[in-house]
């Protein structure tokens, strides 16, 4: 089944590498013009140009925790692009090392949920503002994972962070179907990213997750973004509000 994405213009935060970065080369690919945003203006430049060997993009500085900033780098990409039919939030950070609850500081909770959760829904309520509800159409994916869906330990801000990135999207959903604005989440479990990898490589980490997957391996970057990229997509016009494990039945358990 393939999926056009032909004169659809397409926002990708986060869009430089990992998830984002694979997310904004499928919707290139499928023939959306891709706005690839980041945090630092040389990956930005590198990741765009990764994208337009699939398709059109262009690159956009951004930091999501500035939220001031969001706004009117939103209004840019329209005044460039024009108006935004697709949003991909996957901008992302993590502690990098596991870390109990009572560890934990003011600090690591403030720099994840500022990134994860706060900058996903003003990123998620400027183009709704600005392109999405006025034009009553649009298509909104956010990233969580399946340990916001799941209780699991070593890393409270991140798990909760993406919790929240779930009720955004619910609630978002019941107020923005009247605008036929569709809101869904895509919650992978373990994919190998620039994130990811010093847990991963940490002795017998990897071991010990692959016992919660019964499919018994990690994901790969090409099936969170088919995932990404049919929400997006026409074939799933009736799809709205919902988290959709990409986890190997992690979430099974």
């Amino acid at each position: 089944m393939k999926v056009d994405l032909g004169n659809k213009v397409a926002v990708v935060t986060g869009g430089t590498r990992g998830i984002g970065l694979a997310c904004a080369e499928r919707l290139g690919a499928s023939g959306a013009t891709v706005a690839v945003v980041g945090r630092q203006p040389e990956t930005v430049k590198k990741g765009t140009e990764i994208v337009s060997k699939k398709g059109k993009a262009r690159g956009y500085q951004l930091d999501v925790s500035d939220i001031p900033a969001i706004a009117p780098t939103i209004e840019r990409i329209r005044k460039d692009l024009g108006e935004i039919d697709i949003l991909v939030c996957s901008a992302g950070v993590d502690l990098g090392k596991p870390t109990l609850a009572v560890d934990i500081t003011e600090e690591n909770w403030d720099a994840l949920h500022s990134v994860n959760a706060k900058g996903l829904f003003f990123t998620n309520q400027a183009v709704a503002i600005q392109s999405m509800i006025p034009r009553k159409n649009g298509s909104i994916i956010n990233i969580g994972s399946s340990v916001g869906l799941v209780g699991a330990p070593n890393c409270m801000p991140y798990n909760t962070s993406k919790a929240v990135v779930s009720q955004i999207t619910r609630s978002e959903a019941v107020e923005w179907g009247k605008y036929n604005v569709r809101v869904n989440c895509v919650a992978p479990t373990w994919v190998e990213t620039d994130l990811s990898k010093p847990l991963l490589n940490l002795p017998g980490f990897i071991e010990h997750e692959l016992t919660m997957i019964p499919i018994n391996r990690i994901a790969r970057l090409d099936e969170i973004a088919a995932a990404v990229c049919f929400l997006a997509s026409d074939l799933a016009t009736m799809i709205t509000g919902i988290q959709f494990p990409v986890d190997g039945g992690w979430t099974c358990h």
